[in-house]
């Protein structure tokens, strides 16, 4: 294990974790100890990446911006970074439409299969249906300042850290530089010291991982995955377009990197998505790999992922497309071309400033379905549908924000001259 790269042994414990978890659910044997001890070893080291992932944001982006010695460059990282993020949210919004409108995900499903699978999930859905909200884009941009920055470290509430530590940076480059250097050198052998603490927490990575799988595919009920098994081919077929299609045009494109250089280089970013369902849980790893693996400069990365992190959310805009589409299937539901852009823009501004937790796409989700006018009843009974498969299609969507945040980065960072 010791002579393996650290993306085989993540593989390793996903597999096992897989494995182990099917024999469980196929068994019908409960293990409650069983399920609280993954639950516990995974918990602890979601919380342990959570630790370091503020400290790390605040810390590199201050070096980074601070030690630029040019205000305007900064501003034109963040011009494009931003104007990439939004263009690959609306091109996997589109596919998702798209891939919908064909293949007809929503055809086929009986009456019987659907009050089967609304009478399981109605009531939690329900919840999730009252929770959610529209947020206006004036607030959203409002929502960047903090009224305390303090309170924003203390809350993790990454577009807030990343104004903050912006702020000091650019304060810091109006310094002279007698003044400036100390400060900076400070803030860098910070940043250098929750690095090294991610080195440790990454040794224990295999046996979280499995943990996190195990308990998935242990209480994941297989059944309603073969009923909705073309949504989720639909959904998985339009993930795996964006992950092998259009990043890896972007990336071949715009930047030197080869395709193993690329891949290899993110894959325990992208494994770690994958079983935490969380990109904001993985970000201290996706710096990691963007620095170390696809050699993208601190200035660029400790920018570019942590907005990521917060405003990219490819996967999960493809997946309301589909899951819009597939709703308004089941209920005969004809959606106009500008209903469908009704989507496209609803969810792309829907994204930004939505924290990238594992749930956070099923609230997503009801705010496009109010934006094209869908019933309470319609909402509830197609997101209660499709409510037994979202934790694995959440996992999956979670590696496409990851890629497209390691695939931003590395144009920004690594772009051909």
């Amino acid at each position: 294990m010791k002579n393996m790269p650290l993306h085989w042994q993540i593989m390793l414990g996903m597999l096992l974790g897989t494995l182990f978890g099917l024999i469980v659910n196929f068994s019908g044997f409960e293990v409650p100890w069983l399920l609280a001890g993954s639950d516990f070893i995974g918990d602890l080291f979601i919380r342990c990446l959570r630790f370091v992932a503020v400290p790390i944001v605040l810390f590199s982006l201050i070096v980074g911006a601070g030690g630029l010695g040019d205000v305007q460059k900064l501003g034109r990282i963040g011009i494009k970074t931003f104007l990439l993020y939004l263009c690959t949210t609306a091109i996997s919004i589109s596919i998702g439409l798209l891939l919908a409108n064909f293949l007809s995900p929503g055809m086929g499903l009986t009456e019987d299969q659907q009050a089967s699978l609304i009478a399981k999930s109605a009531q939690t859905v329900a919840t999730k249906i009252e929770a959610a909200q529209a947020p206006s884009l004036s607030q959203t941009l409002l929502n960047i300042v903090p009224i305390n920055p303090f309170s924003a470290l203390a809350e993790g509430k990454m577009l807030q850290v990343v104004f903050f530590a912006l702020s000091i940076g650019m304060g810091l480059n109006l310094l002279d530089e007698e003044k400036r250097a100390p400060v900076i050198s400070v803030f860098d052998a910070l940043n250098d010291v929750f690095i090294q603490l991610v080195h440790i927490f990454m040794y224990t990575a295999p046996l979280a991982v499995a943990a996190l799988i195990f308990k998935v595919f242990a209480t994941l009920g297989l059944g309603v995955v073969s009923v909705l098994l073309k949504y989720c081919f639909v959904v998985l077929l339009g993930l795996a377009m964006m992950i092998f299609g259009v990043y890896l045009f972007l990336v071949q494109w715009r930047t030197s990197l080869t395709i193993k250089d690329f891949y290899q280089g993110i894959a325990p970013a992208q494994l770690l998505a994958f079983s935490s369902a969380s990109s904001s849980a993985t970000m201290p790893v996706t710096l990691q790999c963007v620095q170390e693996n696809l050699q993208v400069k601190e200035e660029v990365s400790s920018f570019v992922i942590p907005l990521g992190a917060t405003v990219n959310m490819d996967g999960t805009a493809l997946y309301q497309g589909v899951a819009a589409i597939f709703i308004a299937q089941i209920y005969s539901v004809d959606l106009s071309i500008s209903d469908q852009f009704t989507i496209v823009l609803t969810a792309t501004l829907a994204s930004i400033g939505t924290a990238g937790v594992p749930g956070v796409g099923m609230i997503m989700l009801v705010i496009v379905l109010q934006s094209v006018g869908m019933t309470p009843e319609m909402m509830t009974g197609g997101l209660a549908i499709i409510f037994g498969v979202d934790r694995l299609l959440d996992m999956s969507r979670t590696v496409c924000n990851v890629t497209g945040d390691c695939a931003v980065a590395a144009v920004i960072g690594h772009e051909k001259t």
